[in-house]
């Protein structure tokens, strides 16, 4: 579980900021939504195939 420490004297919404931040670079958020519907096997196959396209194509 991600936690961060209060600082002394440090305002809840800069606090709340440093948290974003951390669910961000965790990619926590981004597991907790895709694990919010089902996703077919089939539909996560054509997404990653989708993805590495894009990729494919900017690297070239």
């Amino acid at each position: 579980m991600t936690e961060i420490k209060l600082r002394k004297g440090e305002p809840v919404d800069k606090a709340l900021r440093r948290l974003k931040k951390k669910l961000d670079k965790e990619g926590t958020m981004r597991k907790v939504r895709s694990h919010r519907h089902y996703e077919k096997p089939s539909e996560k196959k054509r997404r990653k195939a989708a993805r590495a396209r894009t990729r494919a194509a900017y690297l070239q």
